[in-house]
């Protein structure tokens, strides 16, 4: 059975789309770096979006602040651009959020990693058992 998505759901996959898009053409700001939305949460009242970024090649946390406030004062005009490529009633206000989701993963990634690279180093008891015979 076909899993049903919410008229938000649908509402912010093609945000997302459509956004991703926009920024790549029409955000000339050069303090913006190579933007990649990984997700839109659109609330029930279709009244507010929280569009959540990553920002390519920018570890340094001014430089992604920076991304996000450019972003967030940028937002009147997306949102009008949006209201000509979408057919909605009214089209939500855009709030541009960092997600730290990919840093952690990846974070996560290289501890486990390391973990294993680790227990590699090691014997394993049960191989010193069959030595010992």
């Amino acid at each position: 059975m076909a899993k049903e998505y919410s008229r938000t759901q649908r509402i912010g996959d093609q945000m997302q789309r459509e956004l991703a898009q926009l920024i790549r053409r029409e955000v000339k700001d050069p303090r913006v770096g190579l933007v990649t939305i990984t997700a839109v949460e659109v609330s029930r009242d279709v009244g507010h979006a929280k569009i959540f970024i990553t920002v390519m090649g920018q570890d340094n946390a001014d430089d992604i602040a920076q991304s996000i406030k450019v972003l967030n004062s940028a937002a009147g005009f997306l949102r009008m651009q949006l209201a000509r490529e979408m057919k909605l009633r009214s089209v939500p206000q855009l709030h541009f959020h960092y997600d730290e989701s990919v840093v952690r993963g990846a974070h996560l990634s290289a501890l486990i990693e390391r973990a294993v690279a680790e227990d590699n180093q090691h014997p394993v008891a049960a191989d010193l058992e069959d030595a010992k015979e």
